[in-house]
Formats: structure tokens, C-alpha cells, sequence
């Protein structure tokens, strides 16, 4: 009996909930293309904002030393001094094709900014694959190799592409996951120059 009182309460509460709903005119209307559009902008636009925004206490970059693509070792300490755009990839991955030529006019346009690619080898389908993926996309910024998921492990890569922005002194001043285009690079490396002002 009791359970039968229960539920006819909770039916009649859902009941008036919904009645002040429809003589209140509650219902949403849908929204066009245009609002839809609006909406995605601010949120994109609001993201850029967060993501600029600066913790007090920056954890350092961690340092590695990997190969490129001529054989060479490289160590990320070797750009200190410079801001670093560090990124991880692999030539299957959609969002990273998608950003490569991003990246490469941005790196054309800079005199004091590198960018250091870590492709995640180990996880990739072959060296010449790499070699191929970089003469199409006429990269010109070091290419390294990560063979042995090391590094990608020392940054706990879990999704690709990853990109770390990292200052003079090597401090992580913004982790990005996900694409990144040019217009978002400039506004990271700008609020990174305003910081450090």
C-alpha cells in the first residue's frame, strides 16, 4: 500500500513539474545553423581564453635526448633559451596531418620560436613512412624519433596530436590535446610573451 502511495506521488509531482513547464513556455526552441555557429565560436574563443591563462607554479619541461631524422641526438635542454613548441605525433593520425602545414607556416614566420616534433615511432607504421610524411608536408623543423615510447611515456601521451609550449627558462607554460592551427600557436606564444614581460 505504501509502495503504491509512493508512486502515486512521484507520478503526480512529474505531472505538475510538466504542466508549469507548458504554461510557463519553457520549451526551447531550436536553434538555427547561425546560433549553433555563434555559440561554437564563444566556446572556441572562451577555450583560447582559459588556456592562455598562467598557474604560478610551472613544472619544467622533462629533458630527453632523441635522434632525428639525419641520425643526430638531440636533447630538449639544447633549446633552452628559446620558447619551444613541442609536439607529438604520427603520420595515421587525422588531426595531425591536419595541423602540420599550421605548424610549418607558422615556424617560417618565427625567428626566436622552434619547433621540436616527437614522432611517436614505436607506435608509427615505419622509419620511411616518417621520411615520406615530412618531405610531403616539406617540414623544415627538427623531426625526432621516438623508437621506444620513452618519451611519449615520460609525457604520459595518451592522446594524439599533444603539443606543450614551453618557455625560455623550460617551464610548461600551456599543454594543448589536439590540433592546433596558426591563429591559436600566435595567441598561446603571445600570452607566453606578455607573462614573461
Amino acid at each position: 500500500m505504501k509502495k503504491n502511495i509512493l508512486g502515486l506521488l512521484i507520478v503526480s509531482l512529474l505531472l505538475v513539474f510538466v504542466a508549469v513547464n507548458l504554461l510557463t513556455g519553457n520549451e526551447a526552441a531550436p536553434a538555427s545553423s547561425l546560433e549553433i555557429q555563434q555559440a561554437e565560436s564563444k566556446v572556441e574563443e572562451e577555450t583560447v581564453k582559459v588556456n592562455t591563462e598562467v598557474n604560478a607554479e610551472i613544472p619544467y619541461a622533462k629533458d630527453f635526448t632523441l635522434s632525428n631524422l639525419q641520425g643526430e641526438e638531440v636533447s630538449l635542454s639544447d633549446y633552452k633559451g628559446q620558447i619551444v613548441i613541442l609536439n607529438f605525433w604520427a603520420t595515421w593520425c587525422p588531426p595531425c596531418k591536419e595541423e602540420m602545414p599550421h605548424m610549418q607556416s607558422f615556424y617560417e614566420k618565427q625567428d626566436d620560436i622552434e619547433i621540436v616534433a616527437v614522432n611517436l615511432t614505436s607506435m608509427d607504421v615505419g622509419l620511411e613512412k616518417v621520411k615520406q610524411f615530412v618531405d610531403d608536408y616539406g617540414l623544415t623543423f627538427p623531426v625526432l624519433l621516438d623508437e621506444e615510447d620513452i618519451v611519449g611515456q615520460q609525457y604520459g601521451i595518451i592522446t594524439i596530436p599533444t603539443t606543450y609550449i614551453i618557455d625560455q627558462e623550460g617551464r610548461v607554460f600551456q599543454e594543448i590535446v589536439g590540433a592546433v592551427d596558426e591563429q591559436m600557436l600566435e595567441e598561446m606564444i603571445n600570452a607566453l610573451k606578455s607573462y614573461d614581460e
